[in-house]
């Protein structure tokens, strides 16, 4: 018999959570094991709870979709996020995904896409309901991938002289996570050396905290 896969619920709005918690406890393949209203629980309690999926929305208090799920990632890179969301706009679709979420839901899909959706990312595949797909077809991909919020604070205590042991201990993660996290920065944007970092963070004032979008 194969074990059911355990599903945590993120949503900050208690009826929404309930509502697809009551859809997805009447399968026998899914456990629903909890429902949290925000990312900041979802940290503190995640190896205690070891989903095998999340269905996370966007917008909650003290921790939004898109940090929570790269550090979720960064701890337990297997675990598949579905982010649950009213937001159709392209740019939230493609920053989830570009975050590492496998898949992307509106609130509006018909209760049988969620499950849909779970038993798609659970075989390592990603799913977009209609909608998202609609929104972000056909176009054509970026020159220079955008840097996640997290990359961007790596960026910049990189550009501080700081070494990867110092960044793993600054954020509370592993060194060979730093390092992914550098690989990627420098692929997406095209620079080789820990130099070019640096001048790439002073033209572009992230030295001087000024927030410019990368």
């Amino acid at each position: 018999m194969t074990t059911p896969a355990k599903v945590l619920i993120v949503d900050d709005h208690p009826m929404v959570a309930e509502g697809i918690q009551s859809i997805l406890e009447s399968y026998d393949d899914i456990c629903v094991i909890g429902t949290l209203t925000n990312g900041k629980a979802v940290i503190d309690q995640l190896d205690a709870l070891d989903p095998d999926v999340i269905l996370m929305d966007l917008n909650m208090p003290e921790m939004g979709g898109l940090s929570t799920t790269e550090i979720v990632l960064e701890r337990r890179p297997d675990t598949r996020i579905v982010i649950l969301s009213m937001h159709d706009n392209p740019e939230y679709i493609s920053s989830a995904l570009s975050h590492g979420a496998m898949g992307y839901l509106l609130k509006d899909v018909p209760t049988d896409e969620i499950k849909q959706a779970i038993d798609v990312v659970m075989g390592g595949e990603r799913y977009l309901c209609t909608g998202a797909q609609g929104s972000i077809k056909p176009k054509d991909h970026p020159a220079r991938e955008a840097l996640t919020e997290r990359e961007q604070t790596i960026l910049l205590q990189l550009a501080q002289g700081h070494s990867n042991k110092d960044v793993a201990i600054a954020l509370d993660i592993s060194v060979r996570t730093v390092e992914t996290h550098r690989k990627n920065i420098k692929r997406k944007l095209g620079i080789s050396s820990t130099a070019g970092l640096t001048r790439y963070a002073l033209e572009h004032g992230v030295l001087q905290g000024t927030g410019v979008e990368f």
